[in-house]
């Protein structure tokens, strides 16, 4: 039997959209003579819903749509994703995959595993089913239905089991002739290695072959990666769909075609692969075609810059360079030659005639104090104003350029450089923001050689550099690194070398500032632990943690 794995993008509660999209590949997949299309989690509804799972209104286009592809998959089984009623006590509704044909359901499955850490909250709004269901017998096979962490339940992807039930053992005693898992699996850097080690051993257990078939594309903070996959029973990869686009490829069952996969890019071309897709989805699905971003003449906004151009077209993106009494104009200089070299709209739009006024009109307010960090903020702010006000003017969206590193210790500047709709690099590490503009540069130079060389500075003073209040990024990024995406206590990231005194210093500025990130702009998430929705920390506690 031929089966297509439709490795689609979705967008949440488009069900028109998502079903045509449906459609047409169930057409490509009868085209090509398949029996069967597997489709990626929650496929009608889009992942994640969220809330909109409490509105009836959307459990009944759910319904509907799922009608709309059973009577469209004429002569061809139809595996999608969908929400179903829970008439028993608990949560109302079952996360499903359901196969439909001829307009009738030929099997339902319920997901058991309900992942509830990071950024998945599915225990909020789904019932766990008490047990996976039975393959199904379907042209002489026995196929047996998984939903994305039903199959994660194994030992050495957690640090510990976080689950009593694994379904794939209980599949295993059915003895399957196939196994199909619709999954929703977000991208972080590494990830895609863990996910083919678990499918080998998903294989293995069940002695059959697995087909796997990822979610792409870029729902709010989430970037979905694809990399479907189909695996033999012995853990041979047959085939890889694309990266960070859509993809169809198929399986034989009666005569598998081992392929040579292309390979994945390195890791920083897949997290730069990323931040574009994550960038284009949130900016068009969100409704706008045009975006803004302030140019600082810095590595971090030089980069922010390349990635909306790629993601959106030069044409749809507008540079402004908003000089002040401090900056250079080597700054301004390297903006505007970004601009040229990437093809996107300039303007230098100056502030220092509204940052004099503004400091005229607060001298009484401010008589007798000396400047200080007041002063500074005022200009970033005076920034965002104006950043604001154009894209109120000519609806175009704030892309915001800090990283996570200056927002992990609140280098930052709230209703000022932290304006915006999307915060692109807000996961990406300060080294990594280099890495990630060489791989920019990598084939003709985008990215002015200045940028790379000269010290990162705000620029809000004379003289001003990152380095005047922040370590070495190199040894900051690794302090964050242990502390936020390996919840390594103090004590221990201290053995691992680092300066004691640092150590609190930098830890003490991570959780005093958690009341600025949680006002930031959506971030896309590209490493183990971002912030945003998978992190969850009180702004108003007093627990320390001393080194």
């Amino acid at each position: 039997m031929k089966i297509a794995v439709c490795q689609i993008n979705t967008t949440v509660g488009d069900f028109d959209g998502n079903v045509e999209k449906i459609l047409l590949y169930l057409d490509k997949a009868r085209k090509a003579g398949c029996a069967l299309a597997l489709f990626p989690e929650l496929t009608l509804t889009g992942y994640p819903p969220r809330d909109l799972l409490d509105r009836f209104s959307f459990f009944e286009k759910s319904r509907k749509a799922l009608e709309k592809v059973a009577q469209a998959a004429q002569g061809i089984l139809a595996v999608v994703g969908t929400v179903l009623e829970n008439r028993d006590p608990g949560n109302p509704l079952f996360n499903c995959a359901v196969a439909v044909e001829n307009g009738a359901i030929l099997q339902v499955y319920k997901k058991v595993l309900l992942p509830n850490y990071d950024v998945f909250d599915e225990a909020r709004y789904f019932a766990p089913a008490p047990k996976p269901e039975p393959p199904f017998s379907y042209k002489g096979l026995k196929i047996a239905l998984t939903i994305c962490e039903d199959i994660w339940n194994v030992e050495g992807v957690f640090t510990r089991r976080l689950y009593a039930k694994d379904p794939v053992e209980e599949i295993a005693k059915s003895k399957p002739d196939l196994v199909l898992n619709l999954s929703a699996s977000p991208f972080h850097y590494a990830k895609l290695s863990v996910r083919q080690a678990l499918l080998k051993d998903v294989s293995r257990k069940t002695k059959a072959p697995v087909l796997y078939c990822n979610l792409v594309g870029g729902d709010d903070e989430l970037v979905f990666d694809g990399c479907s996959m189909a695996m033999d029973a012995a853990g041979n990869l047959f085939e890889l769909g694309k990266a960070f686009e859509e993809d169809f490829f198929v399986y034989d069952t009666e005569k598998p075609s081992l392929k040579e996969a292309a390979p994945a890019g390195g890791e920083i071309e897949n997290i730069y692969r990323a931040l574009v897709l994550g960038t284009r989805d949130y900016v068009r699905k969100c409704g706008f075609e045009k975006v803004l971003i302030g140019l600082s003449g810095g590595i971090d906004s030089s980069l922010v810059a390349a990635i909306a151009c790629e993601a959106l077209g030069p044409q749809n993106v507008l540079g402004v360079t908003m000089p002040s009494p401090f900056s250079s104009r080597g700054s301004i200089e390297d903006s505007r030659q970004l601009a040229e070299a990437l093809g996107m709209e300039f303007k230098e739009i100056p502030i220092t005639p509204i940052f004099e006024k503004s400091l005229e009109t607060l001298e009484p307010a401010f008589q007798g104090l000396a400047r200080d960090l007041a002063e500074e903020n005022l200009q970033a702010r005076l920034r965002g104003l104006i950043l604001m006000a154009l894209s109120n003017k000519f609806n175009r969206l704030v892309l915001s350029t800090g990283n996570k590193s200056e927002l992990s210790v609140g280098y930052c500047t709230l209703y000022g450089d932290m304006c915006g709709g999307l915060a692109v690099i807000s996961d990406v590490p300060k080294v990594m923001v280099y890495q990630l503009s060489r791989h920019v540069n990598r084939k003709e130079p985008i990215i002015p050689e200045a940028v790379f060389t000269k010290p990162p500075s705000a620029e809000l003073r004379p003289n001003q550099t990152d380095q005047d209040s922040l370590p070495p990024y190199e040894t900051l990024d690794a302090i964050l690194r242990l502390y936020i995406e390996e919840n390594q206590p103090p004590l221990k990231i201290v053995k691992a070398g680092f300066d004691a005194q640092l150590v609190g210093e930098v830890l003490g500025k991570v959780n005093r500032n958690e009341y600025k990130r949680r006002q930031m702009a959506p971030g896309l998430k590209v490493t183990g632990k971002a912030f945003g929705m998978g992190r969850r920390v009180p702004i108003a506690q007093k627990f320390k943690e001393e080194p």
